[in-house]
């Protein structure tokens, strides 16, 4: 367990997804923001300030890259997406991601990325 609290945005159009990510990231007593696409991520991220984004890249209005053109440069974010192709990731990273999570993932490995993350 770390021993303070982040605060973090979880933006996924998938409320499931949202869910599973919050659980895991509530258990370790993080503060949890949610946006459930683009938007909203933007919007979120100006008014919560959050230590780190778990972003998504295909969400109605505002996709994930476009998300990360915006704040890649400035925030911490780690892309969480069923999109695994190599020319996508690396245009993510280019963009100022830290990583990129394919789903499905495994807990642990999401766990262990978001606490490196966060150092």
């Amino acid at each position: 367990k770390l021993n303070y609290m982040s605060k973090i945005l979880i933006a996924d159009d998938s409320q499931f997804m949202r869910g599973i990510l919050k659980d895991m990231l509530a258990e370790e007593g993080h503060e949890v923001v949610e946006a459930q696409d683009g938007k909203e991520a933007l919007k979120k991220f100006e008014s919560a300030k959050p230590d780190l984004v778990l972003l998504d890249i295909i969400m109605p209005e505002v996709d994930g890259m476009e998300v990360l053109k915006k704040i890649g440069k400035e925030a911490k974010v780690l892309v969480i997406s069923a999109i695994g192709q190599e020319k996508m990731v690396d245009e993510a990273k280019a963009l100022g991601a830290l990583d990129y999570i394919v789903k499905p993932f495994e807990n642990s490995k999401v766990m262990e990325t978001i606490k490196e993350a966060l150092k």
